[in-house]
Formats: structure tokens, sequence, C-alpha cells
């Protein structure tokens, strides 16, 4: 059973995504970005899942998280989402 997981969200009115890991309930998560709260998420409600990927490890979803964030290529997100 996976302890942590990397995620990437997409908001439309914001047309930005959202790369994070955690290792919380994953579907909890998703609800609490899509709530009023401070912070990048906090202030739209239409964060989608657009890509979730399971770790044994929380290391080994950390280590994934950055790998994706050093992409920096919306491009390369994009391909990556379609890829699962």
């Amino acid at each position: 059973m996976p302890i942590a997981h990397v995620y990437i969200l997409f908001s439309a009115n914001k047309n930005k995504f959202y790369i994070v890991y955690t290792s919380d309930d994953l579907q909890e998560r998703i609800r609490k970005h899509n709530s009023n709260h401070k912070g990048f998420t906090g202030n739209v409600n239409d964060w989608v899942l657009t890509y979730p990927e399971a770790f044994e490890l929380k290391a080994d979803a950390f280590a994934r998280e950055r790998e994706i964030k050093k992409w920096k290529c919306r491009k390369k997100i994009e391909e990556l989402i379609r890829s699962k």
C-alpha cells in the first residue's frame, strides 16, 4: 500500500499546474486545495487532479516531485499527464 503520492493539479482559472507530494490521504488533500485558504491554491476552487503517482517511501515521492519541478517546461509536464 502506497504511503506517499506525487500529484499534479490543474486550475483552468489560473491556467497553471501545481505539483506537490503528500503522505496524507490524496482525496482529502485535493478537497483542501479547493477550499478557501491562504496559499497558492486557496484563491480558486477549480483544481482538478490531472496526474497521480504512488510511492512506497516518502523520500521517493519527494525526489520525484523535485524531478518534475526541475523540468520548468509546461510541454514536458503535459506529456507526462498524457502518458498516464
